[in-house]
């Protein structure tokens, strides 16, 4: 008999953290788990959610997944797959997919999605115009939302000109605008981004079974070298770094001082000072409404509300201008290899219509990839930066009528809990007595910032409920890096738990030996050294002003078309993601060799 487990844990016998059964309990019950999610299997969405979810910032989930599913089962109508479930159990959000497995309905579906998807391939350009408008009138209304406060009295040329309606009503009404303008803003986010996947994978799918012996990263290679928004924020870090270099003023940035303390010592600098604070409002309108995580956390704030870690990159790149070294993205490198794949692999094809549909498929996933990452910059962050400062906004409105006691903690509520308060804030205005949520708001913020802390202190299950035969959606193994065999280390253990070598996915080639610096968080990303392998549960976009830093990245989560993997071909950094045990392995300091080719991270 085996001794193998047959499955994960069902949900139903993950308990509740003792002392945060009430924190649990405050999520909206269509997020909690039933009974019936026993039989489905379930994996912990590490990539997108890493840290335990405050209250409100399961409205991220809820818009997401929302959006994404309607994309998929509604408007384009992807074939095999429809939308993604999600829970949430002790601060992790845990998701399972929906798959269609009947042939007939499969092949009604594929005819809707080739009337819709293929009408998108064929116009892409004309409609992704249209999304950038429809995405900067989205940012534009969001910036234009009133700022929640209200007068002792209405306004005298309200009362005059008969307007009708009292200063309290627009509370409400702005905060309805500001969760409509969020759930629109993610719709907006999948318009393109499953397509610009799908085409991507039917060309992976092709090189598989026409070049066997064709590895992940080769095909991921050949749409390398792409320019998109959301290299532009580092971009011009190095700008800046430039100009700091040209008026002399790099030393200003150097040793631990304050990106306060920074702008009042260049203020006082004369003309070269003046002359780079110009530059720098250049670069924070809009290219510095980027947070410092994947924009699904309040407290990840963005460049523009925090300096710090812009400026942290700057003495790093301006030893290396002095230095005489290349800063950029070696974007002609990437894309004369790019060519040389495609055309060396074309040669394999023994057929004109081999060759055919090779051409069509390369052309399209090369023309509509850039949209894989260059929709974060204007979605996950400028957006949702926008909106999480709207609800702060708020927060400093329940502070001033006495609920809550920081403008901070209005994010330990539900967003009905908020709109809740908001009521409370329009009647103690209109009818002259005090609020009344005060002492219950208080004692759930107690309770659930407790919550906070104990579930970040404990290990989450990687995956719950029964073992799937295989993984067939490929978005699954490319982007969050989930196979069989992952599926299996995550069950057992490594077979190789006592071998120095932990294997994942071959993410960007290239070697690199060095002190490995294992970061659990966003708030320790400032512990990274020069020539440090970051080791991490996932690597973010944004933290490429800390690329100049480290020599490799290795991740617990993530496939070869993740982020972080596209990030590092596009930087040329040695990566290998997905491996599901670096960090429980690798002891912070530790030497370790990533060798990005193989997949392969040694340890030393």
């Amino acid at each position: 008999m085996s001794d193998k487990p047959a499955g994960f844990p069902k949900p139903s016998s993950i308990e509740v953290a003792k002392g945060a059964e009430a924190a649990q309990a405050a999520y909206p019950y269509y997020m909690q788990f039933a009974p019936e999610d026993d039989e489905r299997f379930w994996f912990y969405n590490s990539m997108h959610f890493p840290e335990p979810m405050h209250h409100f910032d399961m409205v991220t989930a809820e818009a997401a997944y929302c959006a994404l599913g309607s994309s998929n089962t509604r408007v384009h109508c992807l074939p095999t797959t429809l939308g993604i479930d999600y829970r949430v159990i002790n601060g992790r959000v845990y998701i399972g997919g929906n798959a269609v497995t009947d042939p007939a309905e499969i092949e009604r579906r594929t005819e809707e999605f080739q009337k819709r998807a293929f009408y998108y391939y064929e116009h892409w350009e004309r409609l992704y115009d249209q999304w950038k408008d429809k995405m900067r009138k989205l940012i534009a209304d969001a910036q234009e939302l009133p700022k929640p406060e209200l007068p002792e009295f209405e306004p005298l040329e309200n009362v005059h000109a008969g307007k009708g309606v009292a200063s309290n009503h627009y509370l409400l009404e702005t905060y309805h605008k500001t969760l409509e303008g969020y759930f629109r803003m993610w719709h907006h986010h999948f318009e393109f981004l499953l397509l610009g996947y799908g085409a991507y994978m039917v060309f992976f799918d092709f090189c598989k079974k026409a070049f066997p012996e064709i590895t992940d990263q080769t095909i991921a290679r050949m749409v390398a070298g792409f320019e998109a928004e959301i290299f532009k924020p580092d971009d011009e870090v190095k700008r800046l770094a430039r100009r700091a270099v040209e008026l002399g003023l790099e030393g200003k940035f150097a040793g631990d001082i304050s990106a306060g303390d920074v702008l009042a010592s260049l203020e006082q600098m004369g003309e070269p000072g003046k002359e780079w604070l110009k530059e720098l409002e250049t670069s924070r309108n809009p290219w510095f409404n980027v947070n410092v995580g994947d924009g699904f956390y309040h407290y990840h704030r963005s460049w523009n509300d925090d300096l710090s870690l812009p400026f942290s990159a700057i003495p790093g790149y301006a030893a290396k201008i002095k230095a005489g070294e290349n800063l950029d993205r070696p974007m002609e490198k990437l894309k004369e290899e790019r060519q040389e794949l495609i055309d060396g692999y074309r040669d394999l094809l023994s057929t004109d219509e081999e060759r055919g549909a090779y051409d069509q498929m390369i052309e399209l996933a090369c023309r509509v990839f850039p949209y894989v990452e260059g929709h974060k910059f204007y979605c996950e962050h400028w957006y949702t930066n926008l909106f999480f400062n709207k609800i702060r906004e708020y927060g400093g409105l329940f502070v001033e009528h006495g609920l809550i006691d920081d403008a901070e903690e209005i994010f330990h509520l539900t967003r009905y809990e908020v709109e809740q308060g908001i009521v409370d804030v329009m009647t103690s205005w209109s009818n002259g007595s005090p609020t009344r949520g005060g002492k219950r708001f208080r004692a759930m913020i107690a309770e659930r910032k407790k919550a906070i802390e104990i579930w970040a202190g404990m290990d989450s299950a990687p995956a719950l409920g029964p073992v799937p035969d295989m993984i067939d959606d490929p978005a699954i193994v490319m982007l969050w890096g989930i196979t069989r065999e992952n599926l299996d280390i995550w069950l057992n253990g490594p077979a190789d738990a006592n071998s120095n070598e932990i294997r994942g996915f071959a993410a960007s080639s290239g070697i690199a030996e060095g002190p490995a610096r294992v970061i659990k968080s966003v708030q320790e990303i400032n512990r990274l050294q020069e020539g440090d392998i970051l080791v991490c549960q996932v690597t973010n976009p944004t933290w490429a002003p800390v690329f100049q830093k480290i020599s490799a990245a290795v991740s617990d989560i993530g496939g070869s078309m993740s982020h972080a993997a596209i990030v590092a071909r596009e930087y040329g950094l040695p990566a290998v993601v997905g491996t599901g045990q670096a960090t429980a392995r690798i002891q912070d300091g530790q030497r370790i060799r990533v060798d990005g080719a193989r997949g392969v991270v040694t340890l030393l």
